[in-house]
């Protein structure tokens, strides 16, 4: 089956190209992201792969639908770009790449905090210019602090797993509580309840209509003071303004982000010879006890090799028999 896969940088390249000796495609890379003029680059493909950064709409399905596209593969978990609904009515098979490694992001989210609460980006800073003062550097045990993990699916419950065996203390908030975590000793309570009782706060639910800003002014007023608070998830599951707020007033002691709600433009390109035009994104950066980085949790040599190996085995399973395992359907 002939493949367009748009914005394919060149590690996805290679993997694709050594997976896909099993499987025969011709992958036809198309260097630029998916949209209403790009489209028509795809000609003759029957399916277009994209990453989470290409936002798929019901107006692009529809000219997708009459170009011939009959298949939408997805080198992400995530869906919240794409028009499930609308796909489904037009008859794309839209298919994700669930589960490809929960312990990249969860291991990245520990990461976040460690480097944070032990302040090791300025310690690094410090000895490259031969300052080996220890002044402003203390950090805090993790060793009995109480953790907040939003959303308890595969990559929660790594994480929980995790922080257990730092010995946290660990409490849950998902409507769906996962057994594995109740016994890691992990205690699930009301969202107003984590936010009130957590020294750390990690998120990790999908962005749904429910979850949008669920980090907002009225959850930070919840949150104990100087709350470290982790989003490896979604980044328009936090109010960026509100954050904001909360980091001016000291309510929120450390930010770790590897989303950002306005990331489509932004992540994954190199803007170094560019002013960065996003202001409220720009703001962040001017605090030192924010840590960014740019949707780089998945990225682990494993991660990359399960999504390319599984995106390529789902659109051999739709070439077969008209459907995938891992198609996605509206709810």
């Amino acid at each position: 089956m002939k493949i367009a896969i748009f914005n394919a940088h060149d590690y996805d390249k290679r993997y694709l190209d050594r997976y896909n000796r099993q499987h025969h495609h011709e992958l036809v890379y198309v260097d630029t992201h998916l949209d209403e003029n790009t489209l028509v680059l795809a000609a003759d493909a029957e399916a277009v792969c994209i990453f989470v950064n290409d936002p798929a709409p019901a107006s692009l399905l529809k000219r997708m639908h009459h170009q011939g596209v009959r298949m939408l593969a997805l080198r992400s978990a995530g869906f919240n770009h794409v028009d499930i609904a609308a796909a489904n009515d037009l008859g794309i098979v839209v298919a994700n790449v669930p589960g490809y490694s929960p312990y990249a992001v969860a291991e990245h989210a520990v990461g976040l905090i460690l480097t944070l609460v032990r302040r090791l980006v300025r310690a690094q800073a410090r000895i490259h210019e031969g300052n080996f003062s220890l002044d402003g550097l203390m950090g805090y045990d993790l060793h009995g602090k109480t953790v907040g993990v939003v959303g308890t699916g595969k990559i929660g419950a790594v994480f929980a797993r995790i922080m257990r065996g730092f010995g946290c203390e660990l409490l849950g908030y998902d409507p769906k509580e996962n057994e594995e975590c109740r016994k890691l000793g992990m205690r699930y309570v009301s969202f107003e309840s984590l936010c009130r009782n957590s020294d750390i706060i990690s998120l990790h639910c999908p962005l749904l209509p429910e979850t949008r800003h669920l980090i907002n002014e009225q959850a930070i007023a919840e949150m104990r003071d100087r709350v470290c608070l982790i989003n490896t998830s979604r980044g328009g599951v936090i109010d960026t303004s509100a954050i904001i707020r909360g980091l001016k007033s000291g309510k929120i002691g450390y930010l770790g982000l590897d989303v950002y709600e306005e990331e489509e433009n932004l992540f994954f390109e190199d803007h170094s010879d560019s002013v960065i035009g996003d202001d409220v994104f720009a703001r962040l950066l001017t605090f030192n006890n924010v840590m960014v980085t740019g949707h780089q949790a998945f990225f682990t040599h494993e991660a990359i090799t399960n999504i390319a190996r599984t995106t390529l085995e789902n659109v051999t399973e739709f070439e077969r028999t008209g459907s995938c395992s891992n198609q996605l359907v509206a709810k």
